[in-house]
Order: C-alpha cells, then sequence, then structure tokens
C-alpha cells in the first residue's frame, strides 16, 4: 500500500467477532399438562416448547413428550411419593396437553428401603392385554417377613415355594388386568390393590410380607382416538354413569317402528286384571305370543296392540 493511501473498509466489521447473543426463552411457550380424569389433581406441572415458526408447529412438537411425576403430585396424599406415574401427552387444545397413561415404576430409595438381608426376594413379570387393547407388561416383587420369636435369622423359603408363588402371582395379575380397561387398571394401580390382592392369595403357599407393582410398561396401545381421550378426561359429551340427566316434562323415549304393546284381560286369576306384553312386529314373534295368551284366556279377550305407553295409559284409565 502508498504511503498515505486509504485503508480498505470491510462490511459487517472484523471477521469472526462476536455474533449477537439472545435469550433462547425469548422464543419459548409454556403449556399446562393435564393429567387423567383418575387423578384428583389434574393441572400437574408445566412444559416448555419454542413457539410456532415456520413449518415447524408447537403442538406437533408436544405430542408424544412423556412426563414422569410422582403419585404425590397427581393426589392430595403426599406420602405416596415413591411411586412414579409416566404421562404421555397425545394431544394439544389450547395452552393444554392432555396425557394419557404412559408407565409406573417405583423410586430408587423405596426399592432399595423394602431389601433387607437373610430374606427371599420373589419377582415375577407377566405381559397382559386390557379390553380396551393396551398391552401392558407387569413387573411384580415381594419379600418372606421375618418371623418373630425365631432363634434362625433368615427366614428363607424353599424353591418349590417360590415357583408357586410366583405362578400364583401372575395369575392373579392376569385376572384383575385382563377383564379390565385402562382406566380401570390405573384405578387399582393408584391404591396398588392389585399386589395386595395377590399377596393375600399367594400367603397361604408362605407367608409373605410388602408387596408392590414395582414397574408397569406399554408395551402396545392402539390407535390414537380423540374421543376415547376426550372421555379419559372427562370431557366427553356422553353423561357420566349415575349422573343426572335433565328431561323435558312428559318426555317418552323415541317411538320404535319394530315394538308393539299387547294388551289383554287375563281370566285365570279369581279378579280379571290387564296384563302387557312388549313383542316385535315379527310374524313369528306374533304367533308365538298369542299361542301364549290362547292358553290362558279367551283369544276374544285380547284388547289391542298399542304403539306408545301414553296411549296405552290414556285407553286403559
Amino acid at each position: 500500500m502508498a504511503v498515505g493511501g486509504q485503508k480498505k473498509v470491510t462490511k459487517g466489521g472484523k471477521k469472526g467477532g462476536k455474533k449477537k447473543t439472545s435469550d433462547p426463552f425469548t422464543k419459548k411457550e409454556w403449556y399446562d399438562i393435564k393429567a387423567p380424569a383418575m387423578f384428583s389433581k389434574r393441572t400437574c406441572a408445566r412444559t416448555l416448547v419454542t413457539r410456532t415458526q415456520g413449518t415447524r408447529i408447537a403442538s406437533e412438537a408436544l405430542k408424544g413428550r412423556v412426563v414422569t411425576l410422582s403419585l404425590g403430585d397427581l393426589s392430595e396424599k403426599n406420602e405416596e411419593y415413591f411411586r412414579k406415574f409416566k404421562l404421555q401427552v397425545e394431544d394439544v387444545q389450547g395452552r393444554h396437553c392432555l396425557t394419557n397413561f404412559h408407565g409406573l415404576e417405583l423410586t430408587r430409595d423405596k426399592l432399595c428401603s423394602v431389601v433387607v438381608k437373610w430374606r427371599s426376594t420373589i419377582e415375577a413379570h407377566v405381559d397382559v392385554k386390557t379390553t380396551d387393547g393396551y398391552l401392558l407388561r407387569f413387573f411384580i416383587i415381594t419379600f418372606t417377613p421375618s418371623v418373630p420369636r425365631s432363634e434362625r435369622l433368615h427366614s428363607y423359603a424353599q424353591s418349590t415355594r417360590i415357583r408357586r408363588i410366583r405362578a400364583r402371582l401372575i395369575d392373579i395379575i392376569q385376572q384383575e388386568v385382563s377383564t379390565c380397561d385402562l382406566k380401570e387398571v390405573v384405578n387399582k394401580l393408584i391404591p396398588d390393590s392389585i399386589a395386595q390382592d395377590a399377596r393375600k392369595a399367594a400367603s397361604w403357599i408362605h407367608p409373605l410380607g410388602e408387596t408392590f407393582i414395582r414397574k408397569v410398561k406399554v408395551l402396545k396401545k392402539p390407535k390414537a382416538d380423540l374421543a376415547r381421550l376426550m372421555e379419559l378426561h372427562g370431557e366427553s359429551k356422553s353423561a357420566a354413569p349415575g349422573e343426572t340427566v335433565s328431561r323435558p316434562d312428559h318426555y317418552e323415549p323415541p317411538k320404535v317402528d319394530s315394538v308393539y304393546w299387547i294388551c289383554y284381560r287375563d281370566h285365570s286369576n279369581s279378579s280379571s286384571s290387564y296384563r302387557l306384553f312388549l313383542i316385535r312386529s315379527c310374524p313369528v314373534y306374533l304367533i308365538a305370543m298369542l299361542a301364549h295368551i290362547s292358553s290362558s284366556c279367551h283369544i276374544d279377550d285380547i284388547v289391542t296392540m298399542y304403539r306408545s305407553v301414553s296411549q296405552l295409559r290414556s285407553n286403559l284409565l
């Protein structure tokens, strides 16, 4: 460069300069984790996700996310902290993530506290399919108790009895789970009633101590169904069992064309009374009903056929 010449000016400053730093949390959004209706605390946690930008949709990034929560955070009983439930996000509505049951596991400190030396540890696992298509793998663990006022330090069980106990535990789990849907299974896992029933059923083989469902894995799930998920969260449009349904005055069920009410006067008793039969309008059913009526009374005493209860009540009264 000649003496006194002008230096070359480059755009953007020096090469390799510091980039402008920005806080990544400014691009995040908070979503509420909503537990199924089996738990007393519904809104139990919050999660972060990068907000929708371009082709990346925030709700799609949340689907499939697994959240591990203690039962103490999902219910009012804080003493049951050692049981951890896994919930998986299956749908996002607004700022709420609707979750479903994804697994169960005991905490490490609980497992370490129940294991005692000089006792037999009995473990078993079994795969069971629920009525709504979920394939679950159950792990159960139990121990032999210490014998009070015994001269021996140990209280081991014989290997033959251990095999019988293991088979009995598996049978009880299959009976308890195979006849229930996922919602009923979770309702049994919250108080751990399956493990207690299994312990009572196997105690006649050998006395058993503390028994726990150590782990539950979801191996297979049915195809995602939004209606089933909403029913699991108690937000379906259908009325719940035992719930009072409002009906207008003088409400009657819709009339069915294939159903008739037959009213006839029966003389078999000392006092003639009316009898009702609800039949279908199939000729075979009609012939069989007329044959039954004619055997107990005169066929001429058949009053008429009615299509609705209100019409029958008005004519009889």
